[in-house]
Parts: structure tokens; sequence; C-alpha cells
């Protein structure tokens, strides 16, 4: 056992911790006064529900030995079997570590689709919706671009993305971001505009902000964490992600300025964030002055995107669609482009000399996993609303979700 990088991994599963609250605020913020602790329950509810899967056969689904490289072994490390003795271990690393790590990284994309579904989805709608994704959704395709040949059993084959595609996705841009902002899209469909979509603010703009700190703190543990090891690996991906985060930031406020004639707080959030969610699949591919243009490009494309909620009429608060899955897409891509053989994951992309063999790849999975996510996440919203329905009535929303169904306001309002 390796007693360094296990406590960095230690380390980096409090910071992926730190996300959950992070995530709660930076949506909480956003959405309607009357529906920001349902927003926030969404996220914990997720979480919550997603762990005792993981524990009970997601962690085996996702890490198992493959079933045609789609989905792994329901059965073998079912309830976390075989994964507690001392000796078992990735690289020095344990592996019931690294099963919670990877636990927190299922729950959070689990929890980034509730963005979506702000104001007017009822909590027991959103938990079923949570569960089945999860288990149909995330596990597989966690599995595709995760699950490498033998990472947790000498002789296991793992997903296709990882081990037949060969596409570079570092720490989840596939699998995270654009699997949750191509489910996000489905859920927005089947759910319909809330009465109040046109005109919603939103509430506590410092919330957000706050949200978005600890959302960036965490994502070092988030990315870094993905490297398995304290060292340079880990070192490079967090200055990557740093250095994206900042031209990301800045690259949405200039947008703003030039848009509207003024920067926002929300942003400013909203930024760092577009800049996380594309470097999280480059972070281990691109130099940082490459990490300056994937989080750039993306800031500069992506508040555009966000105004295609207007022209095509869906419902999307948070921006889940316009940051996530279009961010996602973007940073995936960009790899194709700014790779660079001296950086950990050690290819080249065509501004490096390499062939579009790499870019092609890129899309593939990210084409792929955007079309399994959606298709998937629709039929399981209408199975929902055609079953226990997956809206509150006219009436509650009208109240705010938040006294009627968990009669526990943010605010005493008077």
């Amino acid at each position: 056992m390796d007693t360094g990088t296990t406590a960095f991994m230690l380390c980096c599963i409090i910071g992926l911790t730190i996300m959950i609250p992070g995530l709660a605020l930076f949506y909480g913020g956003m959405v309607s006064v009357k529906s920001s602790i349902n927003m926030m329950m969404m996220t914990y509810g997720a979480v919550a529900i997603v762990g005792v899967l993981w524990v009970l056969f997601g962690f085996s689904m996702t890490f198992g030995d493959s079933h045609g490289g789609f989905v792994g072994s329901v059965t073998e490390f079912a309830g976390m079997k075989h994964l507690l003795d001392p000796m078992t271990t990735i690289d020095g690393l344990p592996v019931s570590l690294f099963a919670l790590f990877q636990a927190l990284f299922a729950a959070l994309t689990v929890a980034i689709v509730s963005g979506a579904a702000a104001d007017r989805m009822k909590f027991s709608a959103w938990m079923t919706f949570a569960t089945l994704w999860a288990v149909l959704v995330y596990f597989p395709v966690a599995h595709w671009v995760f699950a490498f040949d033998g990472v947790v059993t000498k002789n296991a084959t793992g997903g296709w993305i990882a081990n037949k595609l060969h596409a570079v996705d570092f720490a989840g841009g596939t699998a995270v971001h654009i699997n949750a902002g191509a489910a996000a899209l489905a859920v927005a469909i089947v759910l319909g505009k809330s009465a109040t979509w046109s005109s919603r603010k939103p509430h506590n703009v410092p919330l957000t902000l706050l949200g978005a700190g600890l959302l960036w703190a965490g994502w070092y543990a988030f990315n870094g964490g993905s490297a398995l090891t304290a060292g340079n690996s880990a070192a490079i991906v967090m200055v990557t992600s740093f250095t994206a985060t900042c031209s990301a930031t800045l690259g949405w406020l200039a947008v703003e300025k030039f848009k509207d004639g003024h920067v926002t707080g929300i942003g400013a959030a909203s930024g760092a964030i577009t800049g996380l969610v594309a470097i999280t699949p480059a972070c281990g591919a691109v130099t940082p002055i490459g990490a300056l243009f994937v989080g750039l490009i993306p800031a500069m494309i992506c508040p555009f995107a966000i105004g295609l909620k207007e022209r095509f009429g869906y419902d999307d608060s948070t921006d889940v669609v316009g940051v996530h899955l279009v961010g996602g897409i973007i940073g995936t891509l960009l790899i194709g482009f700014f790779a660079s053989s001296g950086m950990p994951n050690g290819v080249d992309g065509l501004f490096y000399g390499g062939s579009i063999s790499l870019l092609l790849k890129q899309a593939a999975a990210a084409g792929s996993v955007l079309a399994y996510s959606f298709v998937v996440a629709l039929v399981i919203a209408w199975a929902i609303k055609r079953t226990i329905g997956i809206r509150i009535s006219p009436e509650e929303e009208e109240d705010g979700i938040d006294a009627i169904l968990h009669r526990d306001p943010a605010y005493e309002l008077v």
C-alpha cells in the first residue's frame, strides 16, 4: 500500500464531498425563492440514493468484468464484496477507497441533472428518476469510459470507449457532463415550462457565487484525484484545471459585457463552472497554454448556447444544458486539437502534429454518450409522467414547492 497516495485520495474524497453543498448552493441561489430548498434537497436526495445503489451493485456494474464492453457484472462486487481486503489495491491505492471516490462521481453526476427540474418536479418523481437513470444510464456509461481492462482485477475486461475506441477523457467530460446535460434536456422537455419561466430570476446571487467557489475547490479533487496517485500527473491536472477556469471566467464576462453592456455575478459563476466542465476531459491532455484555450473557447460559446432555451422553449433555469452539455462537448472535442504528448495522457492533437483520428474518436465518444443518455432519460421521464406523475400541480407551483411539499421554506417571508 502506498500511504502517500492513500492520504492524497482521502483528501480528494473530502474535496468531492464539499462539492455536494457546493452544487446545492449553486443551484439553490439560481432558482425561485419559493423552491430553493427543494432544489437543494434534490442534490442531497440524489447523493443518498446513488450511494446506496453504488454499494449494492453500482460499483459492480461499473467496474465488474464487462459484458461486451457495455456494462460490468452486476454480481461480481455486489455489496462491495472482495473490496475490503487491505491487500487489494490499485497501484498502491486500496480498492475500497477507489470505490468511494467513484461513488461520489456517480452521485454528483446524477445530482447535476436536477438543475433542469427547478420549481416544478415532484420530489418523489425526482427520486424515482434518479434511481432509474443511475442504474440504466450512469453505471453503464461510466463503465464505457472509466473501466479500463484490469483496473480492479487483473484479467477483467472493461468498457468499449476506454479500451476499444481509446478516446481521451481524464475525469469525465463524457461520463459526467455530456451524460448529465443530455439527461437534463430530456427531463426539461418532458416536464414542460414552469408558469414563471419567462420572468424567473436568481433569488440569491451570493449563494450561487459561494456554491461556485466550493465547486471550484472540490474540482481539484475531482480532476486531480482521477490521476489516482500523488504525483506529477495530479499536479499537472490541477494546474490545467485552475488555468482553464480563470480564462473561462474572463471569457464569459467579456461576452456579457459585449452582449449586455455589464458583467454579473451569475456570469462569473457560470463562466467558472464552464471552464471546469470543459477542462474535465482535457486536464491530463493539454498544456497550461492549451488549457487557456480549452477554458476560453467554451466560455465564448456557452453564453449563446444558453439562449437556445428561449428559442426552443425548454425550461432550464440553471443552464445545465448550456453549460454541462455544450461545455462538455466542446471540451471533449478540443482534445483533438490541443492535446500534447508531453502531458499525462501522452497523445498529440492536430495543433501538435497529431492526426485527425483523435478528433474523430472524441466526437464518437461524445455523440454516443449524448444519444444514449438523452433517449433513455426521455423514456424514463415519460414513463414516470404516465404512472406516478412527474409535475406538481399549478396551485402548488403558485404557492411554492418548498412550502407545499416540504413545509420547510428557505426564508420566513413577511
